[in-house]
């Protein structure tokens, strides 16, 4: 029997971690599950928060972790030199290595073969992990990183999981927000469409129409919706499909719409900030909100508990913004006459489609939109 999670979760513990922030990763799915049982654990909007999290509980005397996957260091970088390291805080990096071991999504490739040079050029030590014969060392190095106050990333191959026979059920279930819209004075509509539903009802909508798709499962969704060269398919940056929408549509008479998603808001909020201020009328943001990261094994969101995002929107000025769940509300939200962009709330319940990759490269997926911008 190996269970290499449950050997990490151990010598975490034994290693004194009391506090270990975290943001998903297919490949780590059931180590953060696990996590749950043992830890005192903060789920991540953003990486760089979770690093002013950790830097704060070191400050107060606690031996905080993170979990995260290597396309987010770039996120954090910033903050791991002018914070923990500025101030000599410790902080002990588990980083799920993604694009060096059976990557199935080339945008991974980039930020994964480039971590040992890029830990390398900041000062950052490191230790590879690609077998459980070497989680042992790990508690050793979780002592001298707390003892001597440095950072120490621990990078983990996919191959480290790979003949585990832990299996954890992740759950579709959830709770709906509560949050009360207080001028409106009504409550959010139960979701009863998933994902691929919201997709398909407003397919009408989207054909012919410039259309920013989130990255992962929404994005091979709607090639097989509605494959057409006005999409632009997003295969990684998680938190800049609305980015992404608001410069297009800054950029171009068409109209734009943005299929974002609320783990990629949650990511990068203060876009919003930047479209009301930008006031685009050519813009219309559907945020599908199924309150999990669907892409990542549907772990939830902090929509499903705390975060109303259409009342977010609003707080940040987008003036025009409604909340659908039906297909009939969905037709309607969309057509809405707006002076400005349009925010449109979508509540949805979790759940892939079985669709296949999207058969182009981040090449043919430029090229064909940029051709569709100029025609």
């Amino acid at each position: 029997m190996s269970c290499p999670e449950e050997e990490l979760i151990a010598v975490l513990k034994a290693g004194g971690v009391d506090l270990l922030a975290t943001l998903p990763c297919d490949r780590i799915r059931n180590l953060i599950a696990l996590a749950d049982e043992s830890f005192f654990r903060i789920p991540l909007t953003r990486e760089e928060d979770g690093v002013g999290i950790c830097a704060g509980a070191a400050l107060a005397g606690r031996r905080p972790a993170m979990i995260v996957q290597s396309s987010g260091i770039g996120n954090m970088l910033n903050s791991l030199l002018s914070l923990t390291g500025f101030y000599e805080l410790p902080l002990a990096l588990f980083v799920s290595q993604r694009g060096i071991y059976k990557e199935g999504i080339a945008a991974q490739v980039p930020m994964g073969k480039v971590l040992p040079q890029l830990f390398d050029a900041v000062g950052i030590g490191y230790t590879s992990l690609e077998h459980p014969d070497a989680l042992p060392s790990v508690g050793e190095e979780l002592e001298r990183l707390y003892r001597e106050k440095r950072i120490h990333a621990f990078l983990l191959s996919p191959a480290l999981w790979e003949d585990s026979t832990l299996e954890i059920s992740h759950s579709l279930g959830r709770c709906r927000c509560e949050a009360v819209d207080v001028e409106r004075n009504r409550k959010n509509p139960d979701p009863v469409l998933t994902r691929y539903g919201v997709l398909e009802t407003l397919r009408p909508e989207l054909e012919g129409n410039v259309v920013i798709c989130n990255l992962g499962v929404p994005s091979k969704e709607l090639y097989q919706l509605l494959p057409q060269a006005s999409n632009f398919y997003m295969l990684g940056s998680m938190g800049m499909t609305t980015s992404i929408g608001l410069g297009v549509a800054l950029s171009t008479p068409k109209q734009v719409f943005v299929l974002d998603g609320d783990g990629s808001l949650l990511m990068n909020p203060g876009t919003l900030a930047t479209v009301a201020m930008a006031r685009s009328g050519n813009l219309t943001i559907v945020a599908v909100d199924n309150a999990s990261y669907g892409s990542t094994g549907n772990q939830p969101t902090l929509t499903a508990g705390c975060v109303d995002l259409e009342l977010v929107a609003r707080g940040f000025g987008i003036r025009n913004t409604v909340k659908a769940a039906s297909r009939e509300e969905l037709h309607r939200a969309v057509q809405m006459p707006h002076d400005g962009p349009l925010f449109v709330h979508a509540l949805t319940l979790p759940g892939n489609a079985a669709v296949p990759n999207i058969p182009l490269g981040p090449l043919e997926i430029k090229e064909q939109f940029q051709e569709f911008l100029r025609s």
